[in-house]
């Protein structure tokens, strides 16, 4: 999901794997809802772009008793070029769970295949 939110934002035909990268741990938690969690997440990936200009290009998150811990990798949010800017991630609509196997999801849009489990399953609205 935060790398789909990612490429969103990025510029078509961008060749970011010749931008040098730096890499670090980052965290975020939350008590409760998972769903919540996972949209604090995404907004701590927006915020560090905005705020601390670290756009995040690959991640290997761990999520466990409320927290998301990752190691990621990102570069200078000015060495991109952002094709949109994402202003709040949405609980509307909202969704996130484990997809069991032979179990299958429909897309509700044609550009969008059907996902069939196992694995796991993402929908989220964003403010642009």
């Amino acid at each position: 999901m935060t790398l789909g939110m990612q490429s969103i934002l990025l510029a078509p035909n961008q060749d970011v794997n010749s931008i040098q990268r730096k890499v670090a741990r980052w965290e975020i938690s939350h008590d409760g809802d998972f769903d919540i969690l996972i949209v604090k997440w995404l907004d701590e990936v927006i915020y560090r772009a905005e705020v601390h200009e670290e756009f995040l290009l690959e991640c290997q998150p761990m999520i466990r008793d409320g927290i998301i811990e990752a190691q990621v990798s990102y570069v200078s949010k000015d060495e991109v070029e952002l094709e949109v800017e994402i202003k709040a991630v949405t609980t509307h609509e909202f969704a996130f769970r484990e997809v069991k196997s032979q179990e299958k999801i429909p897309s509700d849009w044609p550009e969008v295949p059907s996902f069939e489990g196992p694995g796991w399953y993402g929908d989220v609205v964003f403010d642009i």
